[in-house]
């Protein structure tokens, strides 16, 4: 059969330890067969990044708003074991913080279902989307090891000089400090992105902060969220069904236990990272979400939301069987080739994507799966494969399916 031309590249970012050999084995068996496969090629893995000085990885970012539309394999964040263990210049900050706070936008994720593979909660029956927003807080913030006695102070300088302090602490010895930050202009791109989704989906949507501990900076993000509804969004809300409410973040968790799930819950960039690893998880397995970045100005970046399997990685190398499920980086594939076929027009990438979906899911529900899911399927005598196994079983599928 005659491969799929593509028109315009997509931004491929490599990336670490095993999921850079699931990376490899997803385009060898499932794409580069069926598509003439055009991508502009970053390789963030951690050597890479510390040769350049972690330009590679703005470089890519760059990319990705020219081209639009970036796919990424997991990349490791370096720590003090990790730069020890790869003998890097210095501790880098994480790749995924660096491209979003270039690319601004917000992180939508939501879990893969699948026959078969229940969520332990039992009255979740639809997905539930976390709305992560992509841009400051933890993940940008300024750190200081306090060495002895003092007096933190956070100070701001206006451009005509003005100054504006407030006392954080008076240490009486050794300690940690920590500066954050954030800006209107990405708080009401956020929101937008957020209350856009949930009108796509037809939805309901939660936002969720701390704003009576944090009453400046999470009362700020709960502020731009009611200004823009309340002036862009209600009625548009109203219309079809669906609403918004504010409630605080310990409130949303209480809630979403109970809920039967069909919403889309918006949280700050860190609180995203955790809940959506939780709902993942609760749904099936980290391997079972998807994730993609939209930014304001419409670029898109699709990945896997979990991280680079380091165990299994290990047991690669020294030529021990492994069965890292490897789905949800066949669905940030998917995901961008999808993106890929609407903007470029090319309806056949669109519907292959479509397909590789469907034999991916259909594999599972038939029995054949990963050792993680094997665990905990409700089917009958599950059939567990290995890594390369398990996508080469997908690939069987495609073709039957295909043919």
């Amino acid at each position: 059969m005659k491969r799929i031309k593509m028109t315009t590249p997509l931004v491929e970012l490599d990336g670490d330890e095993m999921t850079r050999v699931l990376w490899k084995m997803i385009k060898d068996e499932l794409l580069t067969p069926y598509i003439d496969l055009k991508t502009e090629y970053y390789d963030l893995g951690l050597t890479h990044r510390d040769e350049t000085d972690d330009q590679v990885t703005k470089d890519a970012a760059e990319a990705i708003r020219r081209y639009g539309v970036g796919v990424k394999c997991a990349t490791i964040t370096a720590n003090a074991a990790r730069m020890e263990e790869y003998h890097l210049k210095k501790m880098y900050r994480s790749p995924n913080g660096t491209l979003r706070a270039m690319l601004d936008g917000t992180v939508f994720r939501a879990p893969i279902l699948v026959k078969g593979i229940e969520p332990c909660v039992k009255n979740w029956k639809k997905p539930i989307t976390i709305a992560r927003h992509a841009y400051g807080d933890v993940y940008r913030d300024a750190e200081i090891r306090v060495p002895g006695k003092g007096t933190a102070k956070l100070l701001f300088t206006a451009e005509d000089g003005t100054v504006t302090e407030k006392k954080i602490f008076d240490f009486e010895g050794p300690g940690v400090l920590q500066g954050l930050y954030n800006i209107d202009s990405s708080i009401e791109s956020f929101a937008r992105s957020c209350f856009s989704f949930a009108l796509g989906v037809k939805e309901d949507l939660w936002f969720a902060a701390k704003d009576t501990i944090s009453k400046v900076y999470d009362g700020e993000f709960k502020a731009v969220f009611q200004r823009v509804y309340e002036k862009e969004y209600k009625e548009k809300f109203e219309q079809a069904g669906i609403r918004y409410f504010y409630t605080l973040i310990d409130d949303a968790v209480a809630r979403i236990m109970k809920s039967e799930g069909g919403i889309v819950w918006a949280c700050k960039n860190y609180d995203g990272d955790v809940f959506s690893d939780m709902l993942s998880s609760a749904f099936g397995s980290l391997a079972m979400m998807t994730s993609v970045l939209v930014s304001p100005d419409g670029c898109y970046e699709y990945e896997a939301a979990h991280g680079t399997v380091q165990r299994h990685y290990y047991r690669y190398l020294k030529g021990e069987p492994t069965s890292t499920n490897s789905v949800a980086t066949i669905f940030a594939w998917t995901g961008a080739l999808r993106k890929r076929g609407e903007l470029d027009r090319l309806p056949e990438l669109s519907a292959f994507a479509d397909a590789l979906e469907k034999a991916t899911l259909d594999t599972i529900a038939g029995g054949t799966m990963t050792g993680d899911l094997a665990r905990i399927t409700t089917l009958p005598d599950p059939k567990t494969v290995d890594s390369l196994g398990f996508i080469q079983a997908v690939r069987a599928t495609l073709e039957a399916e295909r043919s």
